[in-house]
């Protein structure tokens, strides 16, 4: 994920502060010119037949399937060899950036990055309590209607049999099909399957990797991203970091975007995913805008029509086309109703398994859900794993806790539409990315609807009375007047006044479920 927190420690710049840029430059790196000097693209990018080609304005006629709209809540595994260290996101590349955790851990763990590299963490990685088949069955009660699958993140390790790259988990690792597993116990259960890729950033993120020991005894001694023998792992030596900036995410090197495209075309064509996900803008040009077509046009081949979603981000290096994706936004949402379907995408704990790392609590994820749909968004929902692929307990009571949630509140969520303002309360809330940190209360209302029926859903534990004012008689919203009010989990409906200041509710009680509580209203 490209998240503000990784943006610390960027290999060059982060040896630069230590005063060391000099000597990371030093050895064996190709000319600042190199990347001039790439051969003209000769790409081989087979399209499946159909409506879309890879030029914009074909890509713009898509529209989002139903299903999508209608799902609003996603769970996400988020997890591969990484997560071993239980240090968090990004390690395949922190551990080569000294002065980084990262790099402190793994020196202290398992040695010099010269000797035990990350190709050395990946055999450690065995998922041996991986269970996809009683994880989905927790997914589907939690109220997920769609699930995303890694497919390989930026360490370049592919979670699928692949038919292109050695360096997968059926191969080594786990020695398991990682993303079919998932896939079949999706299916099982008619929830939609998707996969995430983050392999486009891959070639540059990887570039500390190609540096060498920056301390005695062993100063100089090149990183094993260096041997020859690893660089379909680490990828070819190249002058072309990430450093930080939207310009450097993903490579101009035309024989990766090349590599890319097969890899991935391997992964839509054998698993023929509902959704694909990649971690930046739409990569690499036409090369991208191919992939993309070539997923639409398997979609229609098989369903008669459009039902496959395409997420990309409008920030970092690619191409974004509102019109022709859907557009995700990390660790943060967009203000107000958006006329176009969207997606937040976060995690209840960090990226990657970290020991120690503070997690979402089940109030925060579900004021999160309501507000996000409220904007006519879906929220897809990372749910830490171990490395083994066990839930850690915080995982474990977020799923218990959104079972009965969603058993009583899962109406006012699932195939509703915005209504026409989002909601009120004061509680502000910034928009854009990496900005999850409101705390909402009570009063702040978010609003739903299906067919007739208005939900308003209050973000926190409501009590006494919830008043709202965008329902007050004479409102410029909704003419007709308000005729029962219930709360869903309440057998018998609730006593309210309608007047010129708000709808005023009396709330019972008890409410039927902790964290926030759905009102169902209906007009004569």
């Amino acid at each position: 994920m490209v998240t503000m927190n990784k943006r610390a420690f960027l290999g060059v710049p982060a040896l630069a502060a230590l005063g060391l840029a000099g000597a990371a430059q030093a050895k064996d790196e190709p000319s600042a010119d190199a990347c001039a000097k790439l051969p003209a693209p000769d790409y081989r990018l087979p399209v499946a037949n159909g409506p879309f080609r890879p030029e914009p304005d074909s890509l713009k006629t898509y529209q989002t399937p139903d299903w999508f709209r209608d799902a609003k809540f996603g769970i996400w595994s988020h997890w591969g060899p990484q997560a071993v260290p239980r240090q968090g996101d990004w390690y395949a590349r922190n551990m080569y950036v000294p002065g980084h955790p990262h790099y402190d851990h793994h020196l202290k763990t398992y040695g010099q990055p010269s000797k035990s590299g990350y190709k050395d963490i990946i055999p450690l990685w065995t998922a041996e309590k991986f269970d996809p088949e009683g994880l989905m069955d927790k997914y589907a009660a939690a109220g997920a209607k769609y699930f995303v699958s890694m497919g390989v993140h930026h360490d370049n390790f592919d979670l699928w049999n692949s038919k292109h790259h050695r360096w997968n988990a059926v191969a080594m690792g786990p020695k398991r099909d990682i993303v079919g597993a998932w896939r079949a116990a999706a299916r099982k259960r008619k929830i939609r399957f998707g996969v995430s890729e983050h392999l486009g950033a891959s070639h540059n993120w990887y570039y500390p990797s190609h540096l060498y020991n920056q301390a005695w005894p062993e100063l100089g001694v090149p990183y094993d991203g260096a041997d020859p023998k690893y660089a379909d792992l680490y990828h070819p030596p190249h002058n072309e970091p990430y450093r930080g900036g939207a310009d450097t995410w993903y490579t101009k090197d035309s024989r990766f975007h090349q590599i890319w495209f097969d890899r991935m075309r391997d992964l839509i064509d054998t698993y023929e995913p509902d959704l694909l996900y990649s971690d930046g803008g739409l990569p690499f040009g036409v090369v991208g805008r191919s992939l993309v077509a070539h997923l639409y046009n398997g979609s229609v081949a098989r369903a008669g029509r459009v039902d496959a979603v395409y997420n990309c981000k409008d920030f970092g290096s690619g191409e974004f086309y509102k019109e022709a994706c859907v557009q995700d936004v990390e660790r943060g949402v967009l203000k107000g109703i958006n006329p176009l379907p969207w997606q937040t995408d976060t995690s209840n704990g960090d990226w990657f398994y970290s020991d120690g790392f503070k997690y979402k609590t089940t109030s925060e994820v579900v004021a999160m859900l309501a507000d996000i749909v409220s904007k006519n968004g879906n929220l897809l929902l990372n749910v830490v794993q171990y490395p083994d692929g066990s839930l850690p307990p915080e995982s474990q009571l977020l799923l218990e806790e959104l079972a009965p949630w969603m058993a009583v509140n899962a109406q006012a969520i699932h195939g509703t539409r915005p209504w026409k303002v989002f909601g009120e309360g004061p509680t502000e809330t910034a928009g854009g990315a990496f900005q999850e940190s409101a705390a909402y209360t009570a009063r702040d209302i978010r609003f739903t609807t299906k067919g007739d029926t208005l939900y308003a859903i209050a973000l926190g534990e409501p009590s006494g009375v919830t008043e709202i004012t965008a329902l007050a008689k004479g409102n410029p919203h909704e003419r007709r007047r308000v005729a029962r009010v219930e709360m869903l989990g309440v057998r018998e409906p609730l006593k309210f006044r309608q007047d010129a200041r708000a709808l005023t509710i009396d709330v019972p009680a008890r409410t039927p479920t902790r964290h926030a509580s759905a009102f169902k209203i209906n007009f004569a």
